[in-house]
């Protein structure tokens, strides 16, 4: 049994500069996207995220939110009150249940969203949108994959 553990961990160091490198420079195309879009309306890409998932919700909690979002409720909530701040969205407490407290997305959060740039680097969206449906399935279904096994939800 030994044996075949340090055969597996030997198989896995062949794999494991080239995933770090490949991760690595996902990360750094993220990093530089996330600034190109904080100049477009001082959004980062958490932000736009939040926006665009209330944009398709009539309402919500920030419970359920957080869940959609991948956000701990504590980060999430520094997030959600820099945009009301800003008056992108609104909190209003639920008429039945005081207590239940809704997040909607503002007219002004509608406006800047419209005319907000992609969550995805513009390169990435088109060389994307060039591949075969099967393909982008495929690399979807592989980077959730790799963030499951990150250990990220």
């Amino acid at each position: 049994m030994l044996d075949n553990n340090v055969s597996c961990e030997s198989d896995i160091a062949v794999f494991e500069q080239s995933l770090f490198q490949a991760m690595r420079r996902l990360q750094q195309a993220g990093e530089v996207h996330a600034k190109r879009m904080a100049r477009h309306g001082g959004l980062t890409p958490m932000q736009l995220l939040i926006l665009e998932v209330l944009a398709g919700e009539k309402r919500l909690t920030a419970s359920a939110l957080s869940g959609r979002v991948s956000l701990t409720a504590a980060t999430l909530s520094g997030l959600l009150d820099r945009l009301e701040e800003r008056g992108l969205l609104q909190r209003q407490r639920d008429d039945q249940d005081r207590r239940r407290q809704w997040l909607l997305l503002s007219e002004a959060g509608r406006e800047l969203l419209h005319a907000a740039p992609s969550l995805l680097p513009p390169e990435f969206r088109t060389r994307f949108a060039a591949l075969p449906e099967w393909e982008r399935h495929l690399l979807t279904a592989a980077l959730l994959r790799a963030a499951e096994l990150c250990g990220v939800e």
